[in-house]
């Protein structure tokens, strides 16, 4: 277990967006607050009451009118004293509230120090702690649910419930190993074997809602490839709504790439349009189709747009031959607008027909993308999750894997369920090292 190390220096920051507004907030933290508060505001407000106070320089002189607010350990965010100045959303003024804390003896915060700090002072699990970051950068409404209850702690809770069941199954293990002939026996009547399966099965029902919240976090990496004209940027328009891409009948007109995110149920979908691929001698179109390959290695999903007209060519079959073997891959024919007969789909090979002019079939092709990136419609009860939290559980889901096989072997059992434990304890921040914890909390706002 990770030994948290409890900060005695006390910080400050702007902790609204920068910019105007009607209202900005300077917050403050730590074991000079009452300190600050009383040179600032004349007096250390009653905890968890709103004052309106003047906020007053070194001279006495009023810099802003607004409300305080103090908080006082361990009945804050922080689980330290803390004050919030909340004034008018001036830079000039924020600026000069902060630096009236920088004289009293604060410094300045670095990013995610506030939430670092709850985390240290046991307010938070690194799960909440992360969920905080994810709530503010949620990009629809069912992401921001999915946080918020992230930081409710209902992760967490399926998380520790994980962890007492392996730390109960851990201790009938290991109080065998001193009786060796009854080992087995006492293991049995114990129904060892079916707790360690019916563990098994949670850590992969807790997996499974975890890659979808993973899905509302993180989006899926959507490329779209094809020849020259095929109308890669007028679907892109149509999928985002709005005018993005210059669409003309000039084949090469997309240079370089061109992104926008979209939500489509919720899931966060980074469409890239690139450069038509083609053979060329023109030195900046072929800068781009660079990186149109070097964009499709990094991409989660390829959209090959193929002209409804022309079929599958032999061009656009060379293209297909060069992708990533591992790189899911939907066949979109564009412009049936212009055909006779819409041909039939074929869902087996991942075909779809669409006009991007139109706007026919494009609801059809943005199930398509929600099928191939994993998102199963799971109700209330998504959680936002990240990439470490998949692999921890992955990691914890192998170590059940090889207990199982090593049931006859009692030492060899209690050391995988005592790795998977820890596996799952690195979600909650239990056992964590100290330079994941600087690079999660470095990616946070300055004043969260």
């Amino acid at each position: 277990m990770r030994q948290k190390r409890l900060k005695d220096d006390t910080i400050c920051a702007v902790a609204t967006a920068a910019g105007r507004g009607g209202i900005g907030v300077v917050r403050v933290s730590g074991p000079q607050v009452a300190f600050i508060a009383q040179a600032i505001l004349g007096q250390t407000p009653a905890p968890r009451r709103v004052h309106l106070a003047n906020f007053c320089d070194h001279k006495g002189e009023t810099i802003d009118q607004g409300i305080a607010l103090y908080f006082s350990t361990p009945n804050s965010f922080t689980g330290e004293d803390v004050l919030e100045l909340q004034g008018h959303g001036g830079p000039a003024v924020l600026q000069t509230i902060l630096k009236r804390c920088i004289e009293l003896g604060a410094r300045l915060a670095e990013p995610g120090e506030f939430t670092q700090r709850a985390y240290i002072n046991d307010k938070v699990d690194l799960a909440q702690a992360e969920s905080v970051a994810d709530l503010i950068n949620a990009s629809s409404e069912q992401a921001a649910r999915s946080a918020m209850r992230s930081l409710q702690g209902e992760f967490s809770k399926q998380i520790n419930g994980l962890v007492e069941a392996l730390i109960n199954l851990r201790m009938l293990v290991e109080s065998t190993l001193d009786f060796p002939e009854e080992e087995i026996d006492f293991l049995e009547a114990a129904h060892a074997k079916e707790k360690l399966n019916v563990i098994d099965q949670q850590i992969k029902d807790v997996l499974k809602v975890a890659k979808q919240g993973a899905l509302l976090r993180e989006g899926v990496q959507v490329v779209l490839i094809g020849q020259p004209n095929v109308g890669k940027s007028s679907l892109l328009n149509r999928l985002a709504g709005e005018e993005i891409a210059i669409v003309t009948a000039v084949a090469g007109t997309t240079r370089d790439m061109i992104r926008k995110e979209i939500s489509v149920a919720g899931i966060p979908l980074h469409l890239i349009d690139t450069a038509g691929l083609r053979e060329t001698v023109d030195e900046v179109e072929s800068i781009g189709i660079a990186r149109t390959w070097a964009t499709i290695a990094k991409a989660d999903l390829a959209l090959v747009i193929l002209d409804a007209q022309q079929g599958l060519t032999e061009a656009d079959k060379a293209i297909i031959k060069s992708l990533p073997e591992s790189l899911p891959i939907l066949h979109v024919f564009n412009k049936t607008d212009l055909l006779q007969d819409t041909p039939k789909e074929d869902n087996a090979n991942l075909h779809i027909y669409l006009s991007a002019k139109t706007g026919m079939g494009i609801e059809k092709l943005q199930h398509h993308l929600l099928e191939i990136a994993g998102w199963e419609q799971m109700g209330e009860g998504v959680f936002m999750a990240r990439e470490r939290h998949i692999r921890a559980l992955n990691k914890a889901s192998e170590q059940i894997s090889q207990a199982n096989q090593s049931w006859q072997q009692l030492e060899i059992l209690a050391e995988e369920l005592t790795q998977a434990q820890k596996a799952l304890s690195t979600i909650t921040g239990e056992f964590t090292a100290d330079d994941l914890l600087g690079e999660i909390f470095s990616r946070f706002c300055i004043g969260k």
